[in-house]
């Protein structure tokens, strides 16, 4: 799969989550609880193939998306040990604090998911360019 291809494939993924996010509005608390459950699955297996995909990388390049996935996954640690905590709870006052706190996670995750798309926009440019100077010069690709 070409990088531009990979670029208009993470496209695809944010219109798909956009959706589940704005269906998930008019769902009822056990559907939420049905589609978070399902994030969060999602989410492990990719976090799982972008840890086997950087270990295999041999790179200095690669090895900063390692660390950064390294310390990425040490938050949602965090975040997930929070909130698995405090889902028992059942008081009111708490429940009102655990749901802001879950928004401004949301927030910095979205943050951050904007920061990696922009990145990842440099990355890919950066890759066709590359690619285009390799050809400029008689490479063979």
């Amino acid at each position: 799969m070409s990088v531009a291809d990979s670029f208009a494939k993470l496209k695809g993924e944010i219109d798909k989550a956009d959706g589940e996010i704005r269906a998930a509005a008019e769902d009822d608390h056990a559907k939420i609880e049905a589609k978070v459950d399902n994030a969060r699955r999602d989410a492990d297996q990719r976090a799982a193939e972008l840890r086997t995909r950087s270990r295999d990388a041999a790179t200095a390049g690669k090895s900063r998306w390692q660390k950064l996935q390294a310390e990425w996954d040490r938050h949602i640690e965090s975040v997930r040990q929070r909130l698995d905590e405090t889902k028992a709870e059942v008081d009111r006052d708490a429940a009102v604090g655990d749901a802001a706190s879950a928004y401004e996670d949301a927030i910095d995750a979205i943050d951050f998911a904007r920061s990696a798309i922009v990145e990842a926009e440099y990355a890919t440019l950066a890759a066709m360019r590359a690619e285009k100077n390799a050809q400029q010069l008689g490479a063979p690709l």
